[in-house]
């Protein structure tokens, strides 16, 4: 979700040969520690308002990794960035549009095994594919139920913010951010799509994730062994985000999709969930906040990838959406996650 505050951008090219870097000696692993479960290694603010090819870099809220190794960065005000994987320096970036021209509210990214991007939108909400270049390909069939209201029971600003593709490619899979209109306050759906022999996705089951009192679902992502890792994100003024990662697990979850409205109704099973940690318990590595936080290290964290292993850890990249805000940040996080 965005708040749509204007700032005039600032041309930097400070991001060009800046590292994720670490506040503090990089073997006191201890004093890294947010849980048993995650550390953080490092945190950069090298591209915080700053501008690439004449485009504000910010307002980003969903990360991939792309098949040569680079981050594919995706902003909200719709422009698609790689970036170079150690430095974080923008590398080139396309403008993306549906198919009437018009910018989207891009917020969930996967990069295919093609090399195509499939983006949503939570205008719709929708699910595209585009080209490396920017060029829409194609467009996924979207449940009716999903749809922004009027035309279906999702609440504006609250739809697919998050998407993963499950190991083996086979099934994609959007997270929804609030709940549908009808449903309990606090159940959000994880609609899937599976891949059709001619290589299109068609819609699949859908499955309910309780999410904590309060929050929303800005982003998941697979795990190798078909888990998944689930954001959880808020925002009070005057005390700042709370963000909280769970390890996710879709067995034994009731498919929903045949289900009209979810109001805890026997025999549903929701997704389980485990709390791997809450990103305010982490050390602050030295960070400041221009706003109010009950970490100075936390910020709008709304995007997510996996980007390799580190010994029994995952290695977990995170991104605040800085909402063209001056209070913001667009801070990237460099975790390592044991699930």
């Amino acid at each position: 979700m965005r708040l749509r505050n204007l700032l005039a951008t600032v041309t930097a090219g400070l991001a060009a040969a800046t590292c994720l870097s670490a506040a503090g000696p990089a073997d006191a692993a201890e004093s890294h520690a947010c849980s048993p479960s995650v550390s953080i290694d490092r945190f950069s603010d090298a591209l915080d308002k700053t501008t690439y090819d004449g485009t504000f870099v910010g307002n980003l809220s969903a990360l991939a990794v792309d098949r040569d190794g680079s981050l594919a960065a995706l902003s909200d005000r719709s422009a698609l960035f790689d970036l170079d994987a150690g430095t974080l320096a923008p590398e080139s970036v396309v403008p993306l549009a549906d198919d009437d021209g018009t910018a989207l509210d891009s917020e969930g990214l996967v990069v295919d095994r093609d090399g195509t991007r499939l983006v949503t939108s939570e205008t719709e909400p929708s699910v595209r594919r585009y080209s490396r270049a920017g060029r829409l390909l194609d467009s996924l069939p979207v449940p009716d139920a999903l749809r922004v209201s009027p035309a279906g029971r999702a609440q504006p600003n609250g739809t697919f913010e998050g998407l993963t593709l499950l190991p083996g490619g086979r099934t994609l899979l959007a997270s929804t951010e609030y709940a549908l209109s009808g449903d309990s306050i606090g159940i959000v759906r994880f609609p899937t799509w599976r891949r059709t022999p001619d290589g299109h996705f068609r819609p699949a089951a859908q499955y309910a994730y309780p999410v904590d009192s309060g929050l929303g679902v800005p982003e998941v992502q697979a795990t190798p062994d078909g888990r998944l890792l689930v954001l959880e994100r808020g925002f009070t003024p005057g005390v700042g985000n709370t963000v909280r990662l769970y390890l996710a697990d879709l067995r034994h979850a009731t498919d929903t999709s045949g289900i009209d409205t979810l109001t805890g109704q026997p025999g549903v099973r929701l997704i389980r969930k485990t709390l791997l940690a809450d990103l305010a318990t982490c050390p602050s590595l030295g960070a400041t906040a221009r706003q109010p936080q009950p970490n100075p290290l936390l910020d709008n964290i709304e995007g997510m990838t996996i980007t390799g292993r580190a010994k029994d850890r995952l290695k977990v990249l995170l991104v605040s959406d800085d909402n063209h805000n001056p209070v913001q940040t667009t801070r990237f996080y460099s975790l390592r996650v044991r699930i």
